[in-house]
């Protein structure tokens, strides 16, 4: 039936808190659109939204999708829908509804805007605030798969979007340029799921990078202090950082460096934490903040 609403039901919580969020893939999309590869673009929005919400230690319910575009191509909408989808299953989430709309004189005819929308659930006496985090905490860095859904305004500056320059391989990739800039957003739900009695606090390393998003989950009087010789750089970030001479400090605001997800926990737990997280590396602590600063990398 055609309804104008999404419905869902949810049982068996004694206490829910639900948790949203929504985001948008941004100009990653343009070099979707040079390659004319649209089958990630879904998979990167529903991961990055359910990590937001992971942060909170909430689990998925339903997600609702938003296409926007010069002229409607129904081939394209539909293999964006097929990556949707097939991330919704990953994640055990209800894609419920969504909308496609075509306007013409506000894009033009071959560009487009995804953005995604997301509601999960969470016992009250689950979630996840750092309201505990002190001094002498560890800080757990999850590998993200590139630059999932950010910094891609500066790599296009940088690079251009041309076919001919995307389809340009690159020894210290192993790939073109253009797969290592389509690889899709990584999700840590399942990995991160059975350990969450463990998280003091969690930060999605989006747009901002260490230096802007890790001060959100923080506690006033303390800062988290990075060692980046801790974990390996992935090739396209100095790729990038060759290519454009952009200072050290501005990459490390801009991306995510190779951390997409940052874990504190008590020392204590750490050793659990990483035992369990093959991939996971401890690259910071947590100290008294001095001054203004909330992070410092070394």
């Amino acid at each position: 039936m055609g309804f104008f609403g999404g419905l869902y039901e949810f049982k068996g919580y004694r206490q829910p808190v639900l948790v949203s969020s929504v985001d948008g893939v941004g100009t990653k999309l343009k070099i979707a659109s040079a390659l004319a590869r649209h089958d990630t673009v879904g998979i990167d929005i529903v991961n990055h939204c359910v990590n937001d919400i992971l942060t909170c230690g909430a689990e998925p319910l339903f997600f609702l999708d938003y296409i926007a575009m010069g002229k409607l191509m129904p081939e394209q909408v539909e293999t964006i829908a097929q990556g949707l989808a097939q991330a919704c299953r990953e994640v055990g989430c209800a894609l419920i509804g969504g909308e496609t709309a075509e306007m013409p004189g506000l894009y033009a005819e071959e560009d487009y805007d995804l953005a995604g929308f997301i509601i999960g659930v969470v016992e009250k006496e689950k979630l996840i605030l750092g309201k505990t985090i002190g001094i002498g905490d560890t800080i757990i860095g999850l590998p993200s798969s590139g630059l999932h859904t950010n910094g891609y305004s500066l790599v296009r500056k940088l690079f251009g979007a041309d076919q001919s320059v995307l389809n340009t391989r690159y020894p210290e990739l192993g790939r073109t340029l253009g797969e290592e800039l389509l690889e899709p957003h990584r999700c840590y739900l399942h990995q991160l799921k059975p350990l969450l009695p463990f998280i003091k606090g969690m930060a999605h390393i989006t747009g901002g990078g260490l230096i802007d998003n890790v001060p959100r989950i923080l506690p006033q009087g303390v800062a988290a202090k990075f060692d980046s010789r801790a974990w390996t750089v992935p090739p396209i970030f100095q790729l990038i950082q060759k290519r454009g001479n952009v200072a050290q400090n501005e990459m490390y605001h801009v991306f995510n460096m190779g951390i997409g997800m940052a874990l504190i926990c008590s020392p204590g737990d750490a050793g659990q934490l990483t035992r369990a997280l093959p991939e996971a590396e401890v690259i910071g602590e947590v100290i008294k903040q001095v001054g203004e600063a909330r992070v410092g990398i070394e």
